[in-house]
């Protein structure tokens, strides 16, 4: 299993023997189903999606991968179109990591919306992580996505978090740059970063564009276009 991304039970889990891990995550899970059970019928869509979300957790952490894959799946569709854009990432960054056959499918979701709307940039840096992770050592594709996750930062991250996030960004770009071309001091990665236009956002951003729709090879589940028209101009 990847590591996991936004998965709220990491925290506990981590403290915790197998045997606890596994106890707790049955648990959740059996409450969480019953949770669903009850909802009434005048429960809106999206109180139903946030419930699946928590199933489909719990089953991650349990390896029931498809299971955990439906659920997500379910969820992103109605978050999707109440235009809840991090919880519809939240769901992309369990689909992925179940593993199956259009786990790369969902990643790619998972990083355009990340990437389009303004939401938290630990968002972005989690699923711009997973593009580093899936390509090869001297893709130039994980040097545009970690100086993509370090101009997010810039853009996106409050006072409090920015200071802690751009140092994490920095180790991003820092760890790439290491592995594509053996950059191990400064000046060779400020030439590095010069050499591969990931300095000036016009010409990187485009290029994550790029990597993004060769990753997506035509398979959206959304209309993007429909959605870049109700963006803000500004």
């Amino acid at each position: 299993m990847k590591d996991s991304g936004l998965r709220p039970e990491t925290g506990i889990l981590e403290s915790s023997t197998d045997e606890e891990a596994r106890a707790y995550l049955e648990e959740q899970l059996r409450n969480h189903q019953f949770e669903l059970s009850q909802l009434s019928r005048d429960a809106t869509p999206a109180d139903v999606a946030k419930v699946k979300v928590d199933i489909a957790n719990a089953q991650l952490g349990l390896e029931q991968n498809e299971n955990a894959w439906n659920e997500a799946k379910a969820a992103f569709d109605i978050f999707i179109s109440n235009e809840d854009w991090a919880s519809a990432i939240e769901a992309c960054d369990i689909m992925y990591q179940t593993e199956q056959p259009a786990s790369i499918q969902a990643l790619v979701h998972g990083v355009w919306l990340s990437v389009t709307y303004p939401v938290d940039p630990e968002y972005t840096i989690g699923m711009l992580s997973y593009i580093i992770d899936e390509t090869p050592n001297d893709s130039d594709g994980a040097a545009v996505a970690a100086a993509t996750a370090h101009y997010i930062v810039g853009v996106r991250a409050s006072d409090e978090k920015h200071d802690s996030l751009s140092f994490l960004t920095k180790n991003m770009i820092t760890k790439v740059a290491q592995r594509h071309s053996d950059v191990n001091s400064q000046d060779k990665l400020d030439f590095w970063m010069e050499k591969m236009n990931l300095t000036e956002p016009e010409k990187f951003l485009p290029m994550m564009s790029t990597v993004i729709d060769a990753i997506a090879n035509g398979q959206w589940w959304i209309d993007r276009d429909a959605l870049r028209d109700k963006l803000p101009l500004n």
